[in-house]
């Protein structure tokens, strides 16, 4: 039970306001954007901020949000309130996660490391992501203790998938969210117009390149292709030579002269996904882990009775931010039939567009049993870096605090999509 965290984080910014000081991250989502990309390169900043084609699935997700009000009420005894909720088996202090998020040192040095560690200061789970800057068992050892989650996108290489299932296992990793929307990367022009593609640089691939199994391919990629006449030298290229021998385990030097960098990004540039997996390929995933399989990026109520019919333990409603395809149905819409379908036999999580607590409200008020939180956490870091993401990330659970009282929900189970004006 909570007294009012969130009149606690009010009072404390406000007492802080008395002193003349103002938070060191703004509160104001459309201010916290511009920070976020004061501090950060445009080339970062058009990948995170991005999303597919005309970029309508973004702008509908967040006019989804728009279409459900919330009704307050009154003269009803919320002078406590318990925000806990069960998930996967475990009672957990607050109904949001940080949804996986990929080459998060384009935000800041912190990187997934900040990241995970501003989540679980709150208790708030971590979902690790096979993009990321940083190798998994860095992220867990430094968050000993504390969730964490592991994102899988499933490689064209069933070897180096298992691989990265048992490293996520040996990291403590308490559940597999199976992303199935990205086996194809998505039209995303901002980073067209740019020529910037991370990945192709040596940036996200940190859990490749600590991988064993794909390392053994890089060397078996190096040996095959030793005769191939090497790239044109150009300014550009030396740099981007640069960039990936940095980020390669080893001396920067060794990694200068050595051919592993390239081949590294051309291995995983060959595997990063499977675009032929299908239902009964989970048999095989099902069959090598006993963590949770949670499948990520289910928009169709067939899918979900798919999820169901495989005897999965979760799905996740998103549409990966508006990130995959232009004129897609806003997440938010999607829920409630997914909702219905599932029937409570497991959990539906859910993220695309969440900005604030209201819009936490407004996902838990239409069936979703946890939130993830995207877009914010990653601007917070841009703008502060692991105090900047934990900074975010309270104004969101306060704000979602205040509005369970002011809703008259004094725990989640209250929160249902009675709460919402009809229609």
């Amino acid at each position: 039970m909570t007294e009012s965290a969130g009149r606690a984080r009010q009072s404390e910014i406000y007492l802080d306001g008395v002193l003349g000081r103002i938070p060191r991250v703004p509160v104001s989502y459309p201010r916290l954007v511009k920070a976020a990309k004061r501090a950060m390169s445009k080339e970062a900043f058009a990948y995170v901020a991005g999303s597919a084609g005309l970029e309508t699935t973004a702008s509908a997700n967040r006019r989804a949000f728009g279409r459900h009000r919330i009704v307050p009420r009154v003269l009803k005894d919320v002078g406590t309130r318990d925000p806990t909720v069960e998930l996967f088996g475990t009672r957990r202090s607050t109904p949001l996660y940080l949804a996986p998020i990929g080459v998060l040192d384009l935000a800041h040095a912190d990187a997934d490391t900040g990241a995970a560690r501003a989540g679980a200061g709150l208790g708030i789970p971590v979902a690790l992501s096979t993009q990321a800057s940083t190798p998994m068992e860095r992220v867990t050892s430094a968050i000993r203790g504390a969730e964490a989650w592991y994102q899988l996108y499933w490689s064209s290489s069933r070897e180096l998938t298992e691989s990265l299932v048992r490293r996520a296992e040996a990291s403590g990793c308490e559940a597999l969210l199976v992303t199935l929307d990205t086996h194809l990367l998505g039209w995303r022009p901002r980073d067209l117009d740019l020529g910037f593609l991370p990945f192709a640089r040596g940036r996200g691939i940190a859990q490749y390149t600590s991988d064993p199994v794909f390392m053994r391919l890089v060397n078996g990629r190096i040996a095959a292709t030793q005769a191939r006449p090497r790239p044109k030298v150009t300014p550009q290229a030396v740099r981007t030579l640069v960039e990936m021998s940095s980020r390669t385990p080893g001396s920067l030097a060794h990694n200068l002269r050595s051919p592993v960098p390239r081949a590294a990004v051309e291995t995983f540039l060959d595997l990063f996904a499977d675009p032929t997996l299908t239902w009964p390929d989970l048999t095989w995933l099902r069959s090598i882990t006993n963590l949770p399989i949670v499948l990520k990026g289910v928009l169709h109520p067939d899918d979900a009775r798919g999820a169901l019919d495989s005897g999965v333990d979760g799905i996740i409603v998103s549409n990966h931010g508006g990130r995959q395809v232009d004129g897609a149905v806003a997440a938010l819409d999607a829920l409630p039939n997914i909702v219905d379908v599932v029937s409570g036999r497991i959990p539906v999580l859910f993220d695309s567009g969440v900005r604030s607590g209201a819009d936490v409200f407004v996902a838990l008020a239409l069936g979703a049993s946890a939130v993830g939180i995207g877009r914010p956490y990653v601007y917070g870091l841009a703008a502060g870096g692991e105090a900047g993401a934990r900074d975010v990330l309270r104004n969101i659970l306060a704000e979602f605090d205040i509005t369970m009282a002011l809703a008259g929900c004094t725990t989640i189970a209250e929160i249902t999509r009675d709460t919402l004006a009809p229609g």
